[in-house]
């Protein structure tokens, strides 16, 4: 091929890649802009920074989807999981969570909580200890369009699972094989081998879509103590630290070796419905409200600003808002979300 001939191949490639950007952004307004309830704007992928520094537009699809990073030799094409992960004394120690994309914890009964575990640009041979499902995990997953992966869960929740059309494994469904950790006892010594799972699979899925805005321009918040707790119940309260560059648990149940540091805390104020049954002990287990709209505190950097939370509906993605309804896009990093109630939960600093 001539000089001549490939630089008019190349200019039409760019004038190509130019033309498909537009296609994609002028969709996303039009998405962003339906409906009644007051949505930002939704960029159909993130773009992706590193150090801060954003990248042109040709690498706009190597973005991890769940911190907004750049990854420049592309991102892993499979789809993700989500992985329920036991948060008390009796399933310590936690494994795996050092490797995880993003991490949720999520109000479960007796005040209790539970771990949420994104696991896509690496699947660790070992996480756990692998407990079951809530309902709450539906409009968590569903935006993904990757797999629910749950010891087991209530035939009500399965249900509804299935009814959502969520990818659900478990070892109730027969579709999972999690081993037994010896120095644990039922419930609480399931674990899992996520790499073989994956591999087993018949199909790898699809890549997941951006699971939050990210972008330049958020506030720069204001100063907080360096130590700081999310309360979720009059018994479960998460302790956090700023490091001067990571956030982290004291107390947690994972090894500090092998914990999640993310690089933002994301409190969300979150309805509590009941789910409609109760636990072998008793107690109701709640469901927490993830359409709407609510509350958001953001601790980024050791500062922290408000805002609001927005999600129309379970495959839906979360967007938020700041001061008058602006669009606001979170710093890229890894993110811990905290689903909070209304009232009685939220950021206590003493």
């Amino acid at each position: 091929m001539t000089s001549d001939r490939l630089q008019v191949v190349r200019r039409r490639a760019v004038r190509t890649t130019s033309a498909l950007a537009g296609l994609v952004l002028s969709t996303a307004l039009v998405a962003a802009c339906s409906g009644d309830d007051p949505e930002p704007e939704a960029a159909a992928t993130p773009t992706p920074t590193s150090s801060g520094t954003a990248r042109d537009a040709a690498t706009l699809v190597r973005a991890n989807p769940f911190t907004g990073e750049a990854v420049p030799d592309g991102i892993p094409q499979h789809r993700a999981y989500l992985v329920k992960i036991e948060n008390t004394d009796a399933g310590a120690p936690q494994s795996g969570l050092g490797e995880a994309d993003l991490v949720v914890e999520e109000l479960v009964e007796g005040g209790l909580t539970r771990i949420a575990a994104f696991f896509y640009s690496d699947l660790p041979k070992k996480v756990g200890h692998v407990r079951s499902t809530r309902t709450t995990d539906i409009a968590l997953v569903s935006p993904t369009g990757g797999q629910l992966v749950a010891s087991g869960g209530a035939g009500k929740v399965v249900s509804q699972i299935r009814g959502a059309g969520v990818s659900f494994a478990s070892e109730d469904t027969g579709n999972l094989a999690l081993t037994r950790d010896p120095g644990k006892s039922a419930p609480y010594d399931r674990l899992l081998d996520l790499k073989a799972h994956a591999d087993a699979q018949s199909s790898p899925g699809k890549a997941p879509q951006p699971y939050l805005p990210f972008g330049a321009g958020a506030p720069e918040g204001k100063a907080m103590p360096k130590a700081f707790g999310v309360r979720f119940s009059p018994t479960t309260t998460t302790a956090w630290r700023w490091t001067g560059s990571r956030y982290t648990r004291p107390g947690s149940h994972a090894p500090s070796s092998d914990d999640f540091k993310p690089d933002t805390v994301l409190v969300l104020h979150t309805k509590q419905a009941d789910a409609g049954y109760r636990d072998p002990a008793g107690n109701p287990v709640p469901e927490t409200v993830l359409t709407g709209n609510g509350k958001a505190q953001i601790m980024h950097g050791g500062k922290t600003f408000t805002a609001r939370w927005h999600k129309k509906n379970a495959k839906a993605p979360f967007r938020f808002t700041i001061g008058s309804k602006k669009p606001l896009r979170l710093p890229a990093g890894k993110v811990f979300i905290e689903l909070v109630p209304v009232g009685s939960g939220g950021v206590r600093t003493r």
